[in-house]
């Protein structure tokens, strides 16, 4: 019986060991997980999905680049962002675009926890931080 919240930890850390296949987010491995879960009404189950969920989410959040633009981005420019990225965090990176005019010019780059920005709009904000 799963009922404190260590051990809730610790469950999700094995659901999510058991959701990868060579490295990777399995849907198949998930859709098991669920499943299983389902089946057996495990105690606390809210709570463990709901952790599960964030863990999974928070994954399937590192391989996908958010690219912020104020102006047009061409599909050169992605398709070199998203080798780049692949290459420093060893996976497989695709990246979305999101019209943001208030960057004024360049662009920012949100991958998982990461930023990287090169905008008119952060230069301003790291001047006016420095003042």
């Amino acid at each position: 019986m799963v009922t404190g919240k260590a051990q809730i930890q610790q469950l999700v850390r094995q659901l999510f060991k058991l959701s990868l296949v060579d490295g990777r987010i399995s849907s198949e491995q998930v859709a098991g997980i669920l499943g299983y879960v389902e089946k057996h009404h495990p105690v606390n189950a809210v709570t463990i999905l709901t952790a599960y969920q964030r863990v999974i989410a928070t994954e399937v959040a590192k391989g996908i680049a958010v690219v912020e633009h104020s102006g047009p981005v061409s599909a050169a420019a992605l398709a070199s962002i998203a080798t780049s990225l692949s290459a420093r965090y060893q996976r497989p990176v695709i990246t979305q675009t999101k019209a943001t005019p208030a960057l004024f010019a360049g662009i920012r780059v949100r991958i998982g926890d990461d930023l990287f920005e090169s905008s008119v709009a952060g230069q301003l904000a790291a001047l006016s931080a420095s003042a």
